[in-house]
């Protein structure tokens, strides 16, 4: 292991400071994103202020909305819904019921007409008597499951602008592909507080929401259900 003398020591501590005594400025790397964007080299080699640091010139995420989205929102504009609507919903209950009765009937007085009068007519054989016993038990219980969800995209007109500012949207969407048919509608009302720069807004975000979705074909006539079951399923006789 080779040693260095003293002398070889201070020699290489007094270089660097050396160096710097007789250049007077020494400029190195600079690797702060705000340092680069707070100055700004003039012409003759000076740094000068560049004001402010602003979004767009110290992120390297930043970028430029279109020109279109900068434009306010007017009528007969166009915007994007995201149509995100799940609901779950769960319910279980139980009923009993259990009742009996009894009940004796006697008749103790009737009535005789010879024509022209109304008399009491008594009962030769005995007052007619009549009893009777009634048992009823009934329990039901009852378990509901639902999970539903529905997830699009549709292009929204602007087709009315409220006093208060808030935008009415209403969107129309047909797809057929040979003998199957998809049919999506969409109003609402939604504050132009909620519409993003790049002109989307969430379902959630819209009050009012009336969302319609309808498929026809040979698909939807194999799940869907006949007139009997409907009307079964509707008043259930038994």
């Amino acid at each position: 292991m080779t040693k260095l003398s003293t002398t070889t020591v201070l020699t290489l501590l007094a270089t660097p400071l050396l160096m710097l005594a007789l250049s007077g400025t020494i400029a190195a790397q600079e690797g702060s994103l705000l340092s680069n964007q707070a100055n700004v080299k003039a012409d003759d080699g000076s740094l000068l202020p560049a004001g402010p640091l602003s979004l767009e010139t110290a992120s390297f995420l930043f970028q430029p909305v279109p020109p279109e989205a900068q434009r306010e929102v007017r009528k007969n504009d166009k915007i994007i819904v995201i149509v995100d609507y799940r609901t779950a919903m769960y319910s279980d209950g139980s009923a009993q019921s259990r009742k009996t009765s009894n009940y004796n009937a006697a008749l103790l007085d009737w009535i005789g007409w010879d024509g022209r009068d109304i008399f009491a007519a008594p009962q030769s054989r005995g007052d007619p008597t009549i009893s009777g016993r009634l048992n009823s038990q009934t329990r039901a219980q009852t378990e509901l499951e639902l999970e539903d969800s529905l997830t699009f995209k549709i292009a929204a007109t602007v087709v009315d602008i409220r006093p208060n500012g808030d935008l009415v949207i209403e969107a129309h969407r047909q797809v057929r592909n040979n003998e199957e048919v998809w049919m999506q509608s969409l109003r609402g009302v939604v504050a132009r507080q909620f519409v993003n720069p790049d002109r989307t807004v969430r379902s959630d975000a819209i009050a009012e929401l009336a969302i319609d979705k309808r498929e026809m074909g040979q698909v939807r006539d194999g799940t869907n259900r006949g007139w009997l079951s409907r009307l079964y399923g509707k008043y259930k006789p038994f």
